[in-house]
C-alpha cells in the first residue's frame, strides 16, 4: 500500500513552496504520493488552517508545520513502510 501525505497549503505562500520542493526531493529517496489541498479552495479548511500552513499530515498524525524536518520525515516513512531508518 502506498503511502499517502496530505500537505495542506495555500498558493500565495513561500513557506509551502519551500515545503513542496523539499517533499518532491524526499519522493526520489522515498517513495511516498503526495496530495496538495490548496486551503482557501475550501471555507471549512480555510477556516481550520487560516495562516497556519504549510501543515504536513500523514492520516491523522501532523508530521510538520511550517518547516519540514526532513530527517524525521524520511525516518517516519521508513518506519511505517519497513525500509531504512
Amino acid at each position: 500500500m502506498d503511502t499517502i501525505l496530505t500537505l495542506y497549503s495555500r498558493e500565495y505562500c513561500h513557506l509551502c513552496h519551500e515545503m513542496l520542493e523539499e517533499l518532491n526531493s524526499i519522493r526520489n529517496r522515498v517513495g511516498f504520493q503526495l496530495l496538495v489541498i490548496d486551503v482557501d479552495a475550501d471555507p471549512v479548511l480555510e477556516e481550520l488552517y487560516g495562516e497556519w500552513v504549510p501543515v504536513l499530515m500523514h492520516e491523522s498524525r501532523e508530521l510538520a508545520r511550517y518547516r519540514l524536518d526532513v530527517p524525521a520525515v524520511e525516518n517516519y516513512l521508513y518506519s511505517i513502510s519497513g525500509g531504512p531508518v
